[in-house]
């Protein structure tokens, strides 16, 4: 028997909703929310694209007049060429303060070339821009392959500007800087860097030429001098009442060797010659009596002026005091110290402050022997003005004069240096009442900013201090590692290095003769000597408005 059964129809509800499960897709699972990224990573980001933006707009930029010249001055410092070439010329000249500004930036760029070429772009391997927003008239050497973070060009540039602006006037670092600013410029003008690139460059050549200052500090310009303002002088155009006394043999016109060029003290005659007709000229050679020629000249003189190096103003100075006539030095030596220091570094800056008319006073310093009575006239005959050494420094004079007809003087100065810190040996003698083994021994008329064995600027000439530099021996003398600090000129780093300040200092040498050295003439004094000042006692010519 068969049972017939009838589907029942599915309801229309269930229907519909049997559709809508087979159309909708099925939920997605929840998706954790993207980690965002570092804030370092997004400001990095960010500088980027100011970067890229700041080199298209550089790069879009018509500069009429430039389109030449820019390149031009990019490709001339390719390997420091430009900047070497400057310091060449700088060193060439005879002022002191452009040779030390070619020297720290030289040391700058040598420094901060293989920082930045060697560290830097190995370090970040930033890709160079891509130029094809840049006119080809710009790009007219193959550009450089190397990585563009940070720009070398750049950071030569500021080492340099920035070691000349720590030494040089205004008149030369102004230039300098401008030059250097051209060259960062152009870096980006002509497609070769970013403009972050250029930026970091100057940054790490500008610290770089700072911190040469930790092992050369800088000097200023000028030590400070007290003006006179009841004091006067009687000036004339001409130079009438002016005698000037010359050492035709300071300097670099000491010797044989025949010169194409003149000399300080010859070029500074030719000077006095044009600008001062009226001025006498006393012209002292070897084998005159120095101090009979000073003495003779000051008699007759309104203003004494002298030619020479220190050892020659020394001399003159002495003979100053003694007839109370204002002292004019005017460079023509090798170091010109002194006159470097008041701010003359040529015969035309000592002329110009002689027209200018401002006197000023400064102290001097004397070595005499024990038991002079203070303001005794002997004081006088043992005048120094910059500094008196004793110890190893008189065997390094006395050995150099010996070699200098030979070798000249700047080989003869390093031969006798090396053989007087081979050989030499510490002193026995009593300092202000204590017995010490004084090897190397400086004392300085004012004090002293430098560091090394002879320290040469200074910031006031009126101070009344005496600059005290003492190295002391045990049994043993480190010679090398005192070698090694004179050499980098950092003599605080020797064994046994001592240093203070006072107005007066007593000698005894055990024994019997003093060797010693006022402004770099050497001679023998008495075993038992004292030190001090004549606070403002020498009147000297100094620039009315001195270089700052």
């Amino acid at each position: 028997m068969h049972a017939n059964h009838r589907r029942r129809p599915l309801p229309a509800r269930v229907v519909a909703d049997a559709v809508s499960a087979w159309i909708t897709p099925p939920p997605s699972r929840p998706v954790a929310p993207a980690a965002e990224p570092a804030p370092g990573r997004t400001l990095l980001r960010r500088l980027g694209r100011l970067d890229r933006w700041a080199f298209d707009r550089v790069a879009a930029t018509h500069l009429p007049g430039l389109e030449y010249v820019l390149p031009r001055v990019s490709r001339a410092a390719d390997h420091g060429v430009l900047w070497f070439t400057a310091a060449g010329v700088m060193a060439l000249t005879r002022r002191a303060s452009l040779r030390r500004a070619a020297l720290r930036g030289s040391i700058a760029i040598a420094v901060a070339s293989p920082v930045v070429n060697t560290v830097g772009k190995q370090a970040f391997r930033r890709k160079r821009p891509v130029v094809d927003l840049v006119p080809p008239i710009r790009i007219r050497w193959k550009l450089p392959t190397s990585h563009a973070f940070p720009s070398g060009h750049s950071a030569s540039a500021a080492a340099f500007a920035m070691g000349v602006a720590m030494e040089a006037p205004r008149a030369v670092a102004v230039p300098v800087a401008a030059t250097a600013a051209a060259v960062a410029f152009a870096r980006v003008y002509t497609g070769a860097h970013y403009p972050g690139d250029v930026l970091a460059g100057l940054g790490i050549g500008a610290l770089t030429a700072v911190g040469t200052r930790l092992v050369w500090p800088a000097r200023p310009p000028v030590a400070h001098v007290t003006r006179t303002v009841t004091e006067d002088v009687a000036i004339n155009g001409d130079g009438a009442g002016v005698v000037a006394v010359v050492n035709t043999a300071s300097g670099e016109n000491a010797g044989d060797r025949p010169s194409l060029l003149p000399g300080p003290a010859e070029a500074a005659v030719h000077l006095l010659g044009r600008d001062l007709p009226a001025a006498e000229i006393v012209r002292y050679d070897p084998g005159d009596d120095l101090a009979k020629v000073m003495e003779e000249a000051a008699a007759r003189a309104e203003v004494l002026a002298v030619v020479g190096g220190d050892g020659t103003v020394n001399a003159g100075a002495q003979a100053a005091l003694r007839h109370d006539v204002p002292l004019l030095p005017i460079p023509g030596g090798t170091f010109d110290h002194f006159a470097r220091a008041l701010g003359m570094e040529t015969a035309a800056d000592a002329i110009a402050a002689y027209r200018g008319g401002c006197l000023g006073r400064v102290d001097v310093a004397f070595v005499t022997p024990a038991g002079t009575r203070p303001g005794d006239p002997a004081e006088i005959d043992s005048v120094f003005l910059n500094t008196a050494s004793f110890g190893a420094y008189t065997e390094l004079v006395d050995r150099r004069e010996r070699l200098e007809g030979r070798l000249g003087k700047w080989p003869a100065l390093a031969v006798a240096a090396w053989r007087t810190f081979r050989h030499s040996e510490p002193a026995e003698m009593d300092v202000n009442g204590r017995r010490r083994r004084v090897w190397l021994a400086f004392v300085g008329n004012c004090g002293y900013g430098s560091r090394g064995p002879a320290p040469t600027w200074r910031e006031h000439l009126d101070d009344g201090r005496l600059d005290i530099r003492m190295v002391t021996a045990g049994r043993r003398v480190p010679r090398v590692r005192a070698l090694a600090a004179v050499l980098v000129g950092h003599l605080h780093l020797t064994p046994g290095y001592k240093h203070w300040e006072d107005g007066v200092l007593e000698l005894v040498a055990a024994d019997g003769e003093l060797r010693l050295a006022r402004d770099g003439e050497v001679d023998s004094t008495a075993s038992a000597v004292r030190f001090g000042k004549r606070p403002g006692a020498l009147k000297v010519f100094c620039p009315r408005n001195p270089p700052r």
